[in-house]
């Protein structure tokens, strides 16, 4: 059975509020998910938490119910730890008013380069010192849309400390895509490293890039890279890329913003390979 918890000083509800500081969530490993689509979509792909809070008198939409049953087949076979709490427990443990009722506690998702997993031909995009975790989050749910293989996070050396995959304003702007999709962290230099190894051609994404983005070759296995608004690419990216491409600015505008320009070069990627097909 669940256990009920009422108070804002349970060391439960203590533990889990920390998890919003990046410090705490990296020391624990652990990754708090609020929201119906992103609790469901994280269920969905398999992952299995450690922990779930659910406000009864705000999961009872109908389509959380499966939500709620698989969770207490969780607990009955002693994988999931199970609370039902308040309110006014549920606000403070909720960064969002409606997020539906229930909070899951994963363990961090697997981001090592080792673990991915890829297919023959592979798209990939990596995004280097990504500032925003909105921005971070947007991408992955487009990198979802149009069928990228795997998306790679990565910080230059330097350089401030960019946002992490765990962030949980990341897994809520992609609307937890990133549960189904292959996903490493890496500084810039092994990243690097990796792609060549691998095999995997490397086209930078800068304004000062020397080919139209529709006149690049898209096709075959390949990983487009994306720096920050602020500061763009790192050096290590620059030197790294067999291609840099361009996105036409015609306006007074001198970027996109980097969801937008991640969007454009993604989609034209999908275009050239469909169109490759026979």
């Amino acid at each position: 059975m669940p256990t009920f918890i009422s108070s804002l000083h349970n060391p439960h509800i203590k533990q889990i509020a920390k998890l919003e500081k990046r410090s705490a969530r990296e020391r624990e490993r652990l990754l708090p998910v609020e929201g119906a689509r992103e609790v469901s979509r994280a269920l969905a792909a398999g992952y299995i938490p450690v922990a779930a809070y659910i406000c009864p008198t705000l999961a009872a939409a109908p389509e959380l119910q499966p939500v709620l049953d698989e969770l207490a087949q969780l607990e009955r076979s002693g994988h999931t730890q199970l609370f039902t709490v308040t309110t006014e427990v549920y606000a403070r443990l909720a960064v969002r008013e409606s997020s539906g009722g229930v909070l899951l506690v994963l363990p961090y998702l697997p981001s090592a380069l080792d673990t991915l997993l890829l297919p023959p031909d592979p798209l990939l995009v990596v995004v280097e010192n990504a500032e925003k975790p909105g921005n971070l989050g947007a991408i992955l749910r487009t990198a979802d849309a149009a069928g990228v293989d795997a998306v790679i996070a990565c910080h230059s050396s330097g350089q401030a400390t960019s946002t992490d995959l765990h962030n949980p304003n990341v897994v809520r702007a992609s609307l937890g895509t990133i549960f189904s999709l292959a996903l490493a962290e890496a500084t810039s230099e092994q990243a690097v490293g990796w792609l060549q190894e691998h095999g995997i051609r490397i086209a930078a994404a800068t304004p000062e890039g020397a080919t139209l983005y529709t006149a690049t070759d898209l096709c075959g296995p390949l990983a487009i890279v994306l720096g920050s608004e602020a500061y763009g690419l790192s050096d290590v990216w620059l030197h790294a890329a067999g291609e840099r491409v361009y996105i036409p600015m015609l306006g007074q505008a001198d970027s996109l913003n980097l969801a937008a320009s991640a969007a454009i070069l993604m989609y034209e990627a999908l275009r050239q390979r469909h169109a490759s097909k026979p």
